[in-house]
């Protein structure tokens, strides 16, 4: 499997708990540094970020990947538009929560099957 994280560094922990949940093996992290100027237009931006991930098109449509979004919602939800161009589908995501510690650090909470949930969605659609 391979992990696009848009956020802070995974530790250790955090990658044990993503190969339980999703049962799969991390082969791969690539770290992308997420930093947009809010005075400039974003999809230039996200482009340039685009361009810093070293996978091919066959990759992008074949290889198991997961994603560590960015913070910002904005920059999020164009990310997932391009990657599910680039995939065909929405790809799955980590959802890290805070544990109750000084200082501060997140645990693994759950993997979001965002296509399950488009798809589930579709349904719903059709059925009214």
């Amino acid at each position: 499997m391979i992990i696009l994280n848009f956020a802070h560094p995974l530790t250790a922990e955090q990658r044990s708990q993503i190969e339980t949940l999703t049962g799969e093996t991390i082969d791969q992290v690539i770290n992308l540094a997420v930093h947009f100027d809010n005075a400039a237009p974003f999809l230039p931006q996200l482009e340039a970020l685009m361009a810093q991930i070293p996978l091919d098109a066959e990759t992008w449509q074949t290889a198991s990947i997961l994603v560590n979004p960015p913070s910002l919602n904005f920059i999020t939800a164009l990310l997932l538009a391009e990657l599910h161009g680039r995939m065909g589908y929405f790809p799955p995501i980590i959802r890290l929560r805070p544990l109750n510690t000084v200082p501060p650090r997140y645990e693994v909470a759950e993997i979001l099957n965002l296509n399950a949930v488009r798809e589930a969605a579709r349904a719903r659609r059709y059925s009214t």
